[in-house]
């Protein structure tokens, strides 16, 4: 009888990022009678929370964010998986990477995670409510803000959303943020940036200031208050159904006018880490290698309510035809997504930055002064300079 070997994962409790690993570990299993997984939830602020470099003691396999990959290089308590995976199947990941969710987790020069799953904020809607109000799909932020005054666009606005959109509308002012060590963006953009996020959020319902992704998608397809969201990162479950009582549409972001094309958010998804203190690394390696390759992406992973990193899976004829388009509408939008930064003190930044910017928008109050708040944050985590951010 081979020896039994126990592997432990942690990820986050949605659907999204939990049945999909249950289901695949599960036929692993089968397939490998002598591996058993087990995965333990957390919640989104959790997950955000506790710092994973302390989880790699207690777990084998982590679901993580790439922004993390830069304590993963400092403290090395994950594998690097260029020195284990062959380049063969790196290759292929590479090739079929949805936007720059492989390479998200790319730095200074080894790979850190496999990209398991891929998100960036989208646009979402109810389609019966908009025919039967005779109301087109918004098409640009004029037609968001027309919507807003409506009463009928839910958006997140807890502190990690606002800062993701702050990227956002930098980008569409002209200036991708993070560009120097002083500061995030010059005072001219965020000034506007500001403004037009203030546009937006002061025409909603505040009960959006405690609404994640989630939270506004379970509002949207469970009640008829809200008929859009114009940014939120995407779930397909929403897309599925019998998922949820009422069924999402999703769709590429807005035009924005002055920039003078559509809005490119802030990439998210998940990335499949191995523990550097696994005591059965070559089985994790062999698993996540198995998750994470596109036949099952395209098939077991999806079809138990996985958002894939693979792109086959994203172009796949039966996965959009189970997900009501899901995957091939919202390309698009993640082709073009804007990766965050991942030196290592910059989770510390996100975790501090949205505070001052929910604060501003739910209080009002000295704009300049919320830019200064935002910039000392950034200083003081001390980041690497861009090209070493940029790692791979």
């Amino acid at each position: 009888m081979p020896e039994k070997i126990e592997l432990k994962g942690i990820t986050w409790g949605h659907s999204r990022g939990y049945t999909p690993l249950v289901a695949a570990s599960q036929r692993f299993n089968e397939l490998y009678p002598e591996i058993d997984i087990t995965w333990k939830k957390r919640t989104l602020q959790e997950f955000a929370d506790f710092p994973i470099e302390k989880l790699v003691e207690s777990y084998d396999l982590l679901i993580i964010d790439h922004p993390w990959v830069g304590c993963a290089a400092a403290t090395q308590c994950v594998l690097p998986l260029d020195k284990y995976l062959s380049g063969t199947y790196l290759q292929d990941q590479l090739k079929y990477s949805t936007g720059y969710s492989h390479q998200s987790y790319q730095y200074g020069g080894h790979q850190w995670a496999l990209a398991i799953d891929a998100a960036t904020p989208v646009a979402s809607y109810r389609k019966d409510l908009l025919l039967q109000h005779g109301i087109p799909v918004p098409g640009s932020w004029d037609d968001v803000i027309a919507m807003a005054d409506m009463g009928r666009v839910a958006v997140p606005a807890i502190p990690i959303d606002l800062l993701m959109n702050f990227y956002m509308l930098c980008i569409a002012f002209g200036h991708e943020p993070f560009l120097n060590e002083e500061e995030v963006t010059d005072k001219q953009t965020g000034l506007k940036v500001l403004d037009a996020m203030q546009s937006l959020w002061s025409r909603v319902n505040p009960e959006m200031f405690d609404c994640n992704p989630i939270a506004v998608a379970e509002r949207m397809s469970s009640t008829d208050d809200y008929w859009y969201c114009p940014f939120a990162y995407g779930y397909s479950n929403y897309s599925r159904k019998g998922y949820a009582k009422y069924l999402l549409e999703y769709t590429d972001i807005v035009r924005f006018e002055a920039a003078g094309s559509r809005l490119r958010s802030t990439l998210g998804g998940t990335g499949l880490s191995v523990s550097a203190f696994c005591k059965h690394k070559a089985r994790a390696l062999q698993f996540a290698e198995w998750i994470v390759s596109a036949g099952i992406q395209s098939t077991l992973y999806v079809e138990h309510g996985g958002q894939p990193g693979h792109r086959k899976a994203w172009e796949d004829e039966k996965v959009n035809l189970n997900t009501n388009n899901y995957f091939i509408n919202t390309l698009p939008a993640l082709e073009s997504a804007y990766v965050r930064p991942r030196y290592n003190g910059y989770l510390h930044f996100q975790d501090e930055a949205g505070l001052p910017l929910q604060h501003y928008l739910k209080h009002g109050g000295n704009p300049g002064q919320v830019l200064e708040k935002i910039n000392n944050i950034y200083r003081q985590t001390k980041p690497v300079t861009p090209q070493e951010q940029a790692g791979g």
